[in-house]
This record gives structure tokens, sequence and C-alpha cells, in this order.
């Protein structure tokens, strides 16, 4: 299959599948239980314990104590009628040291949660690594030690054997340009890093783990659908130099081809070649670029990007121009990014796409009747599915969208500062409060199954109504 989009596999057929509603978290923002039953430490729990590194000091220690409250979380589920749940495994919970003996009662713990989820007619979707490396594996390297692709394949080897059985749709990576370039690049996430060879030696050992993952997922799990989350938005100059126009172009090979190009296209952006060059192997690219069933897309705002000498690639985060509508976290609004994104991808990449992170964080209260009246969050949901339906009417095969997140989480260095939640999680109770955007989406699901999404104006009504 070429870049330029010939070639037609995995195209959509004739007639669209049902279009997929769901909702997405990760297993250290939510699930608590760091010590419980055996589970290892991460590199998360490693970083939240160092002196300013998280704000207030928060640690996922206890979260949302996902853990032992999964049912109660199932039903929430159940309630606001998503058709999947897209989670991610703890590395660490399975493989206390990464490798070698297994926890069983790690593993008894997602087949409590697979069982429950299907029981409740709800698909689950399996994330193998959403950042949280086992501890052990980073004191070998983690992702700079080349040999992580042989533990990761083992990891996912042993997931699928458990799982395949009930569980068809994997994902290998979450954002892998985040957790490579916040982790190795800028020192800003867990491990922690800012080194340059780091970084791109991370990045290279990722995509080859991505390529050794979907080989193992395809030789265990019979008709498995495997694919790749990746963060993808525009990168803005900050400012009008030339230095910030490259710097924009720069960050974008990081942010958004460093990990679909090779994936995809066995090839990195030029400039990322020649830094990546001495790290490679002779057939690398092709064990990286493996077939795979469905583009899978993280998208919330742009990024405006300035040049910044002192930093490892150059470059960093700029400001915004000031009449850009932001979030109460700063973040921009921008729907029609998100619409011409799926746009892009579609043309690119050529393959199904499913939108498995969207929504926004918000300074969300209970009021005096004991109910959450997100309206923020209703509006920014409200512009961005109809930005996405704008794109589908184009042309884009788009078949399906999970709102991040269905709680309140820890949202790593800001610890427990943003809510991101369709349901409220007062944290010291554990209470769980669904906000009147829990109820908003319920109602949008329901009305996009009595008119399939992509045909003529039935998303833009129901959203334009709910509004």
């Amino acid at each position: 299959m070429a870049e330029d989009g010939s070639g037609d596999r995995g195209r959509a057929p004739a007639s669209r599948p049902a279009f997929v509603w769901g909702v997405s978290t990760s297993s250290f923002q939510i699930e608590g239980g760091a010590q419980a039953d055996g589970r290892g430490d991460s590199i998360w729990d490693a970083f939240c314990r160092q002196q300013n590194r998280v704000s207030n000091g928060d640690t996922g220690d206890v979260a949302c104590d996902h853990y032992h409250r999964y049912a109660e979380d199932v039903a929430l589920l159940r309630d606001i009628g998503v058709d999947a749940y897209r989670f991610s495994l703890s590395w660490p919970r399975i493989l206390p040291r990464g490798r070698g003996a297994v926890n069983e009662a790690g593993l008894a713990f997602y087949d409590r949660l697979i069982d429950r989820l299907l029981a409740d007619g709800i698909d689950p979707w399996i994330c193998l690594y959403h950042w949280d490396l086992p501890q052990a594996l980073d004191d070998l390297g983690g992702w700079t030690n080349r040999d992580i692709a042989g533990w990761f394949a083992d990891y996912a080897a042993l997931v699928a054997r458990r799982y395949g059985d009930r569980v068809r749709r994997f994902a290998t990576f979450n954002e892998p340009c985040v957790f490579t370039l916040f982790g190795y690049g800028f020192g800003w996430h867990a491990p922690g890093i800012a080194d340059r060879t780091a970084l791109h030696k991370a990045i290279h050992h990722v995509n080859l783990s991505h390529g050794a993952a979907v080989d193992v997922l395809r030789d265990a799990v019979p008709e498995v659908s495997v694919g790749a989350i990746h963060n993808r938005q525009p990168c803005f100059p900050s400012g009008t130099s030339k230095e910030d126009q490259e710097a924009a172009l720069a960050f974008a090979d990081y942010w958004n081809d460093a990990f679909p190009l090779p994936q995809h296209f066995a090839r990195y952006p030029a400039k990322l070649a020649e830094a990546i060059e001495p790290f490679q192997k002779p057939g690398d690219m092709a064990l990286i670029a493996r077939p795979v069933d469905w583009f899978g897309l993280n998208h919330y705002s742009p990024h405006y990007i300035k040049a910044d000498p002192g930093n490892v690639i150059g470059c960093s985060f700029g400001p915004a121009p000031a009449d850009v509508q932001r979030t109460s976290i700063g973040w921009t609004i921008v729907p029609d990014a998100f619409r011409d994104t799926l746009l892009d991808i579609d043309a690119r990449f050529r393959l199904p796409i499913y939108v498995l992170e969207n929504g926004t964080a918000a300074d969300d209260k209970v009021d005096n009747e004991g109910h959450v009246q997100d309206i923020g969050r209703i509006a920014y949901l409200q512009a961005y599915t109809s930005a996405m339906q704008e794109a589908i009417s184009a042309g884009a095969d788009v078949r399906g969208y999970f709102v991040w997140s269905l709680l309140d989480n820890f949202e790593w260095t800001a610890g427990y500062s943003q809510r991101f939640g369709l349901v409220y999680v007062d944290y010291p109770t554990q209470q769980r409060i669904p906000k009147a955007s829990a109820q908003w989406y319920s109602d949008l699901i329901a009305a996009a199954r009595r008119t399939p999404v992509g045909t003529g104006r039935q998303m833009t009504d129901v959203v334009a109504a709910k509004g």
C-alpha cells in the first residue's frame, strides 16, 4: 500500500458497519490498588514519589479505586449505553517485574472486568500499554534498551493467550509520541529523562515493540482486530518568525509522524530518520510496518510551537493566539482542526478510523442539589461530534468515537486537579456522580442508533438539539 493512498486495504464496504460509541480510561489513572495482590511498581509509581513532580504530591496509589469498584463502573457504562469500553492493562499488575514470574491475581482481575463487560453487552477493547512501564524494566534501560521489543512481545503473547478467547480488539500503544517525548525528551513525565539520544532510542524501540506485538496478536487471537492509538493534531507556529515556522514543522515530525509513518509506510520523517539511523539494524523497518486493521486517533486541540534552542529537540510549546476559545485548563477549542485531521488521516492512511480519545477537562463542582452541570463539556462534545460528522459526510471512514473519559481520574503531572470524566468522582468517599454530560452522551448514542451515523444530517441534528 502506497502513502499516496493507492490500495484499498481496510476501506469501508458498500454497507457501512455499525458505528461504535464508547468511552476510554487507562489503568494507572483509575485503578489504584497500587500495592494490592502482588502488583509491582511502575515508572509512574516511582515518579510520583519524587518531590515536585506531580501537582499537590498526588499519586496513583488509590486513584478511583477501580480495582475494587470495577463492577460499579461497568454499571455506569451500561447506564450510559456505550457499545464498547477501551481500557488499558497494567503491565506491572500482570508481570510485577515486567517479565518472568506471572501474577495470577493480576490476570484474574482483568478476567473479572472482561466477563462483567461482556455480561452487560459491552465490547472490551484492550490497550496493552498506556504509559505504566514496570519499574524493573526501566532499571534495565526501559524503552532505551532494544531488548524491550522482546519483553513487550512476550507480555503481548501472555495477554493474547489469556484474553483472546473473549477479546478481539487490541491496541498496542496509546500515544507513543507523548510518553517518549515527555518522558525521554522534555523530562516532564516518567521516567523524567531529558536526553536527545535516549529519546531517539525510545522512539525506535517502541516502534519495534509495536511490530512485534502485532505479529504476536495475529498469531494468537482468531479474527483479531489490531491497531495503535496516535495523538495527532495540527502544529502551528506560535509566532511569525522563520524560526517558529521551522520549529512547528520539526515538532510535527515528533508528534504526528514519528510513529504512524514507520508503522504504516516503513519510513521515518527525513530529519528524524537521520537521528534514529544509528540505532537501526537491517530489516528493522519491515519488522515495524506490520499490517494493522484500523487507525486509532486521540485528538483534543492544535499545538502552537515556538523555537527553543535550549530544548533537546530545539522546539517546545508556545502561546496560542489570544482570540482562540479555550477550555478551563487553557487548551484551545478548534473543532475544524478535528474535522481536517480526520480527513487528512483518511486520505493518507486509507484505514478505518476510530476516535479513541476526545473530551475536555473542566472545573466541575457538585451543586446544592447534588448534581454536576458541566455545560462547558457538553458544548465541547457537541462541537467536536458535529465536526466529526462533517468529516464523515465528506467521505472520511470514521467508524467509532470514544469520550475521554468515563471517570475523573489521576491526570499525570496535574494529579487530581483536572476533571475529564463524564462521571464525577469524590475522591475522599469514592462516590460516583454522573454529570449532565453523561446523560447528554447517553441521549446522543440512543438517537444515533435510531439513524446510523453517516446517513444525512442525523448527527448534526442530534447534537444541535442537545445543545
